[in-house]
């Protein structure tokens, strides 16, 4: 064991967060942490660092067990170092050994003598042995990976933003390499690129690693636990998310099931101590049965406990067909440019998800459309289209020293005061929470003042930038319910992939400083682009081969006149070609059918395996565990067969039918 909590209570004055809970941190783990926004995941957290003291119970922690700790307090940290000496310096006994060696060289230039040598010479082993001659590489490679360019690394650290400055973090936490890698909500500040690095990079890593965050899509790629902080209790489950969201369901079920059965053993018991009470004969019955009811452990009752937030977008007026339209938009940071000569529109009835890697400027263009950003071109607000716009930036916009009250007031809604309490009590702010300073809000309740102040505009056409940021999964939830059910048109910036997903009904990408919309949802436009990505590297291949393979037909031109022979003048060789490449793309296309069967029931292979090497129960037989192993490296190795079979076949059926 790593580390872990044995019968803890912690309490923040008359607020228990978890009372008598255990969990125990295994080496090769890779946790979820969940729960609602305000149970206490972070405070967990803390209490495995030893940041918190439990009231009751022990934090176990073994002394060799080294720890990193990524979390949001993390940027109050400043430096004018570059970004690549933050990073590098996760490797503070090679630079200390570097920093011995020039010295140990200086010393050894001047006398020569035989013991600095010695000591120069083991100080090199001891560099060579901790890998300290790549750690450049690997310290690029990692900030790379996480969005940054090559000219960033350099720049210094008190430049970025908050997001940035999170990344370059993480970046010192990964290659710190500790034992245990306990992640605070990693995924709010990354793009989908990074968050799909960070992903591989997790996967193949040593240590144990222990994550809260509210991406359902992160969190089923990424952990083989989950652990559950609800009603002051953890609770812990075996698999991904969606394993965990089946097996609480069957729980549920089961509990109610049984709480449905001890309430009916308890009325009849109730019953029979009414009859019996006022018999004198029964009376010895009625104490015994009541004695028997006072010891029963009472099964409570399952009804999910959770904090409902009731999000209802509200329309006044319909907009004509078009919402907004950009006619060759063009925008710049100096010579970054972002746009270029950019033409598109929204339509009533859109909602448009904004996809793409950090710097490419989404947030940018959805100030574009909503007006704050100057740019070049022309941009025409449609037929009474009232808008809303939710930036990542509102909630620093936010007034601290407001009340939540006060904040809902300022934003001009018309509403009366206790029309807005109603609403405040609908985002979980009831009765004495509406008058709480902003200051003293957690990440989640300004985002969900922020939420409240985009509801009362009555907009019929939102703007949102990251609107999931510090919403925990269950209001997520709830958001994509409301955004389903809204009857404006939408168009939303997010990282969520999920949120993306059950969201959006047209994907806009930045490619090439142009706007290339697609019509259709996220997992239709990634399959559409794992397409595209295969046949071009399909026809690129097949353009390398050209001048290599002979040409099967040629032009006009090009033939070398034959010498007309009597078996020339008799046949003809071009028909014959004709005929056998017909032939040939014919049998090539079964294979290429009998492939894509092959490959198929490969990939269902390999999932099958694959979910017996998560299993923990397969380590505990050693030969159980060796025959799924060897399984699984065969049906890699088939994969991969079949994969190269498949191109070969793809380019050769191409050239064919050129």
């Amino acid at each position: 064991m790593l580390a872990g909590l044995q019968n803890i209570t912690f309490e923040f004055g008359a607020r228990v967060i978890v009372e008598d809970a255990t969990w125990h941190i295994q080496p090769g783990e890779r946790i979820g942490l969940i729960g609602y926004n305000g149970t206490g995941k972070s405070t967990l957290l803390k209490l495995l660092v030893g940041e918190y003291q439990p009231s009751k119970g022990t934090v176990e922690r073994s002394r060799s067990t080294s720890i990193g700790y990524l979390h949001q307090d993390l940027l109050s940290f400043d430096t004018n170092d570059s970004i690549l000496e933050v990073a590098l310096s996760a490797f503070e006994k090679v630079l200390q050994l570097e920093k011995d060696i020039e010295e140990l060289g200086k010393e050894l230039e001047k006398t020569g003598d035989e013991k600095t040598l010695h000591e120069y010479s083991d100080k090199l082993h001891e560099l060579e042995t901790l890998g300290g001659y790549n750690i450049h590489h690997r310290t690029e490679e990692v900030l790379q990976g996480l969005g940054f360019s090559n000219s960033d690394l350099k720049r210094p650290y008190k430049e970025f933003s908050g997001g940035w400055r999170m990344r370059v973090l993480l970046a010192k936490m990964i290659l710190q390499q500790p034992d245990l890698l306990l992640l605070d909500e990693p995924t709010n500040h990354l793009d989908l690129p990074s968050i799909e690095w960070l992903e591989k990079y997790l996967q193949h890593y040593q240590g144990s690693v222990v994550i809260v965050s509210h991406d359902k899509y992160f969190l089923n790629r990424m952990v083989t636990k989950i652990v559950e902080v609800y009603q002051q209790q953890l609770n812990i489950y075996t698999g991904n998310y969606d394993y965990f969201e089946k097996e609480k369901a069957i729980r549920i079920e089961m509990q109610q099931k049984a709480y449905e059965n001890q309430q009916d053993y308890i009325r009849q018991n109730e019953r029979l101590i009414e009859r019996f009470r006022a018999k004198a004969s029964k009376a010895a019955m009625a104490q015994s049965l009541m004695k028997k009811l006072d010891k029963l452990e009472r099964i409570e009752d399952a009804e999910m406990v959770r904090p409902n937030m009731r999000i209802n977008f509200r329309v006044d007026k319909t907009p004509g067909k078009v919402l907004v339209e950009l006619k060759h938009v063009s925008k710049a940071f100096g010579d970054n440019v972002i746009i270029k000569n950019g033409s598109a529109e929204i339509e009533r009835g859109d909602k448009i998800a904004l996809i793409g890697a950090n710097g490419k400027g989404k947030s940018t263009l959805l100030r574009m459309i909503a007006g704050t950003e100057p740019m070049t071109g022309e941009r025409k607000w449609g037929h009474n289209v009232d808008e809303s716009f939710y930036a990542q930036h509102q909630l620093e916009a936010l007034d601290i020293n407001n009340t939540v009250i006060d904040e809902m007031k300022g934003c001009g809604s018309q509403m009366t005061e206790l029309e807005l309490r109603s609403l405040l009590g609908c985002f979980l702010f009831s009765g004495d929470d509406a008058d709480k300073k902003i200051k003293i809000l957690s990440g989640g309740e300004k985002a969900r003042v922020a939420l409240a102040k985009v509801i009362v505009s009555k907009a019929n056409f939102l703007m949102l930038d990251e609107p999931t940021n510090h919403l925990d999964m269950h209001s997520c939830d709830l958001l994509i319910e409301a955004l389903n059910k809204y009857e404006g048109s939408m168009i939303l910036v997010s990282h969520d992939r999920y949120f993306v997903a059950k969201t959006a009904n047209k994907i806009w990408e930045i490619v090439d400083w142009e706007i290339k919309e697609f019509k259709g949802g996220y997992e239709e436009w990634v399959a559409w682009k794992e397409r595209m990505a295969k046949t071009e590297m399909a026809a690129s291949k097949v353009q390398e081969n050209i001048p290599v393979e002979p040409q099967l037909t040629a032009k006009p031109e090009q033939k070398k006149e034959q010498p007309k022979t009597e078996e020339n003048l008799n046949t003809n060789p071009g028909g014959r070609i004709a005929k056998e490449q017909k032939k040939e793309l014919q049998k090539l296309q079964k294979q290429f059918q009998q492939l894509e069967q092959n490959i198929a029931a490969l990939y269902e292979e390999k999932t099958k395996t694959e979910a017996l090497l998560a299993d923990p129960a397969t380590y505990s037989d050693k030969e159980k565990f060796l025959t799924a192993e060897k399984e699984y490296k065969t049906v890699l190795d088939k994969l991969a067969q079949a994969n190269k079979d498949y191109e070969k076949i793809f380019e050769r059926m191409m050239e064919l039918e050129s």
